[in-house]
């Protein structure tokens, strides 16, 4: 059982939360703004946050950076705003993924779900197994129906950084930062390319990806699922 902390300011979308998130057998913490989600979660014991953006007192924006400045615990953002610019400025401030309102019940338990897998280590387990492919970190060796597969040195580096946040989003910004380092003089375009040899080495139809997909005009999300 994972505990999670709910900051939402509307009674009737709390209470849908915390209902889905307990018929999954969570313990759900709740609070009423920004405020008293800081408070409650200085108390500790928490696996994921799950806010809203709009909040009194402290909005969901001031706690996703006041939460990423304390710990790497995942985030999960309900937002009614659907501008790309607001979810890449979520992401870049350390959401790990979002729901737009009106969402979908299940659509929120499996984001939740996928967070809580992520884990803490920062390059996650060693080993992964999604579908036929298998990731040995460690060795830096992939196989796909047991057949070894050759990565180049950056197709690798992008594959075991989304390994360590199953269903996150990342934002181009954030991929390119973990994967080179930098930001400076490294392109969409160039993302693009490497995400592209990537997928035609590992997905069974790269027109398709079910692993590696796109978020337009945001980045990618790795799906196990």
């Amino acid at each position: 059982m994972s505990r999670i902390l709910l900051a939402d300011d509307e009674p009737a979308i709390r209470k849908v939360v915390r209902d889905a998130l307990e018929r999954e057998g969570h313990e759900v913490v709740s609070a009423i703004d920004g405020r008293e989600a800081l408070d409650r979660f200085d108390d500790g014991g928490f696996d994921l946050v799950v806010t809203d953006l709009a909040m009194p007192r402290v909005d969901g924006l001031e706690l996703v950076k006041e939460i990423r400045r304390r710990s790497p615990l995942p985030i999960l953002v309900l937002t009614v705003r659907n501008e790309e610019r607001e979810k890449v400025r979520l992401l870049d401030e350390g959401a790990d993924d979002y729901v737009t309102k009106p969402f979908g019940v299940a659509e929120l338990v499996a984001r939740a779900r996928a967070l809580l897998r992520r884990g803490d280590s920062a390059r996650g387990p060693a080993l992964s197994r999604f579908g036929d492919v298998e990731v040995d970190v460690e060795s830096r060796t992939v196989r796909k129906a047991g057949r070894p597969v050759h990565l180049t040195p950056l197709e690798f580096e992008i594959l075991a950084t989304m390994l360590t946040k199953p269903g996150a989003v990342w934002t181009h910004r954030q991929l390119m930062a973990a994967v080179w380092g930098t930001t400076a003089g490294v392109t969409n375009d160039t993302l693009r390319v490497h995400m592209g040899g990537l997928r035609r080495k590992l997905e069974d139809d790269p027109n398709r990806p079910s692993w590696f997909r796109t978020e337009p005009w945001v980045g990618y999300r790795f799906s196990p699922d």
